[in-house]
């Protein structure tokens, strides 16, 4: 078939043709931005909705807290854990000195006696008196109180062995030893652990 229709004709063919195709195309954009738009709005709602409902919870639940008082209760554990732990640092230095008077008699050899037993305040260290027959005795007090193997002292040092008392003194030698007592000390009443039964 031949086209005698006039170009102006056609032209304005072509023209309507792309008119319609490009109204098409916006009608669907348009659309497409409207539903990108409905989809946001309700996105942005939900997030709302969301965010509402936890912060509802969040205050209800901190609303709860308060009238449990968990505050003065936290506080309140604090000082009895304090407490507590001030209790245990003074029983770990408490000594069962009827026990370790019963040690220390054990190991003071023969020949020798405990004259005088003073606590030092600034070292927490036990200042020991004794008495012995003679000077090889004396110094074998401060070398069994030192022994390890009775679990009594970290260590005794000697201050000062003097003889020379009176000729009717049975015990003319005076020995002096300060002794530390050990950590694992079973006579402190923290370590006992009914190793030793308590006075």
């Amino acid at each position: 078939m031949i086209n005698l229709l006039p170009p102006e004709v056609k032209q304005e063919y072509i023209y309507a043709l792309r008119n319609t195709v490009l109204r098409r195309w916006i009608i669907a954009c348009v659309l497409g931005l409207i539903g990108l738009g409905f989809v946001a709005t309700y996105g942005l709602a939900t997030i709302q909705r969301s965010t509402d409902s936890y912060s509802t919870i969040v205050t209800s639940k901190q609303n709860s807290l308060n009238q449990q008082k968990l505050g003065p209760t936290e506080a309140q554990v604090k000082d009895i854990t304090g407490n507590l732990k001030l209790v245990l640092k003074v029983l770990s230095k408490e000594v069962l000195f009827s026990q370790v008077l019963k040690q220390m008699a054990a190991v003071i050899p023969p020949n020798a006696i405990l004259t005088n037993l003073q606590i030092s305040q600034t070292t927490g260290a036990l200042d020991i008196t004794a008495k012995a027959t003679d000077y090889a005795t004396a110094s074998q007090v401060q070398a069994n109180l030192q022994d390890p193997a009775n679990k009594l002292f970290s260590k005794a040092d000697l201050i000062g062995i003097h003889c020379g008392g009176t000729t009717n003194d049975p015990y003319p030698c005076t020995v002096q030893i300060r002794a530390l007592f050990a950590s694992n000390n079973p006579f402190l009443f923290i370590n006992t652990n009914n190793k030793v039964s308590k006075p």
